[in-house]
């Protein structure tokens, strides 16, 4: 962990249209909350409201949406100063189905989207230099020209000895197909120091869910890798020892953002803890934390109104 505390998240931002009933269809829900959203500005806006400094990097629409995005993060405390607004393209639209346990599907609109555009030359190269943890998902190496402004960041981050944190974020919807996807998702996979990938996502890369194949994901510059598993909890693996962290019980209606604030709720303690992923105790510490928060996220509807504070997270660990 470097002395500087400042963190860049990298990827999109977009609308999530969420119905306010659970477990209809698109077509029969009688209507959605408007809700900001994208896991890298979920993450961002997590960490801010955890006290941290965060900024986020990325595009969006010069459209209404794309406005009044930036104006959310920039009210939640992150910085902005490196996003852009394209005027050729509108903003990204997802439209979420939830099922009775909040569990959700999703319905996206990007014909091309405006944070598929970002240009390498709109990359910030100094703020990334300056930051201690460069986070990003695979959805920006879906399309170019953003896949080669994500490499480009990711080649700054690596020169400068920035800690990687990745979050794959699989949306089988936005490839072509899986194996393209499942290619684009370990095109970078040896970046990255701090891996968070759900339960889903380890069947979906490896074939099968268990310890084996979580360690048959592990690379020589991996410092620790999380498995989530909802509302059971999550596992973690490191070189060293390996285990799992019982979820926190709470009555779930949405759980976009929940894997975003669990990892806010990680790279929090990361900030605090010195190579956290070398003393088990700790690290399960964190991962308490971190179920915290993803669970306190899956109680609201859309995942930035939804995201906790340090104080709510507390209270909610201290619960009996």
């Amino acid at each position: 962990m470097t002395t500087n505390k400042k963190i860049v998240s990298f990827g999109e931002l977009l609308i999530d249209f969420v119905p306010t009933v659970n477990g209809v269809s698109l077509a029969e829900a009688p209507a959605f909350k408007k809700a900001p959203g994208g896991a890298p500005a979920n993450l961002a806006v997590g960490l801010a409201r955890l006290g941290h400094d965060v900024s986020f990097m990325g595009k969006v629409g010069d459209d209404e949406f794309g406005k009044m995005l930036k104006q959310i993060l920039a009210d939640n405390g992150v910085d902005v100063s490196a996003m852009s607004l394209d005027a050729t393209a509108r903003t990204a639209l997802a439209f979420v189905t939830l099922k009775h346990d909040g569990e959700r599907e999703f319905m996206f609109y990007r014909h091309p989207s405006a944070d598929m555009l970002l240009r390498p030359d709109e990359i910030d190269h100094e703020m990334i230099r300056q930051a201690a943890v460069f986070h990003y998902g695979s959805i920006s190496l879906i399309a170019e020209p953003c896949r080669s402004a994500h490499l480009a960041a990711l080649e700054t981050a690596a020169a400068a000895g920035v800690l990687h944190s990745y979050d794959p974020n699989l949306r089988l919807p936005l490839w072509d197909s899986a194996t393209v996807a499942k290619e684009g998702i370990m095109s970078i996979w040896e970046t990255a120091h701090l891996i968070k990938i759900s339960e889903e996502e380890l069947l979906f890369l490896t074939g099968e869910d268990s310890d084996e194949a979580a360690m048959s994901l592990w690379h020589d510059r991996l410092k620790v890798m999380l498995v989530t598993e909802g509302a059971k909890g999550s596992r973690y693996y490191t070189k060293g020892f390996h285990g799992r962290v019982d979820g926190v019980k709470v009555d779930a209606i949405d759980a976009t953002g929940a894997g975003d604030a669990f990892w806010a709720g990680f790279l929090h303690q990361v900030m605090s803890v010195e190579n956290i992923w070398e003393d088990e105790r700790a690290l399960q510490e964190a991962l308490r934390f971190a179920n915290a928060a993803g669970a306190i996220t899956a109680t609201g509807r859309g995942a930035i109104p939804s995201l906790p504070t340090v104080e709510v997270i507390e209270g909610l660990m201290s619960r009996p």
